[in-house]
């Protein structure tokens, strides 16, 4: 058993730091794309639209590209299964619940990440965004 826990054990903790550095990419990149859309925020807020929906409108469009890499990662990993099966203990290499359970963890840390800038940008004055340009 000693044999494949320290390879199991170097798994998880790569996939943990796998997992940080997902969530830390996804933060920056909606952080920027809330960035350059600070002007939009701004005309949207002052026209008056409540700050729930627009923080709404940012999480809802980074969300649609972490559903499309969840599906192409979920894709990989059945691809790729079969080269793992020899590491795998009693788990298939496309066990249905480790998928889900992979994927949910996935998309709720970059449902956390994409939430965060949207809920600061919504908090920007509107005149201040509207001046910057």
């Amino acid at each position: 058993m000693g044999s494949r826990r320290f390879p199991m054990l170097a798994l998880a903790a790569f996939a943990a730091i796998a997992l940080l550095l997902a969530a830390v990419g996804v933060l920056g990149v909606v952080s920027h794309a809330v960035t350059q859309r600070t002007h939009e925020v701004g005309i949207r807020v002052a026209l008056g639209a409540p700050r729930r929906s627009v923080v709404w409108l940012m999480v809802r469009s980074s969300m649609r590209w972490v559903l499309v890499g969840v599906v192409c990662g979920t894709a990989g990993a059945l691809a790729s299964g079969r080269l793992l099966a020899g590491m795998l203990y009693e788990v298939k290499p496309a066990d249905p619940w480790v998928l889900a359970a992979v994927a949910g963890l996935l998309g709720g840390a970059a449902l956390a990440a994409s939430y965060l800038p949207a809920r600061r940008a919504t908090r920007v004055d509107p005149l201040a965004a509207l001046r910057s340009e």
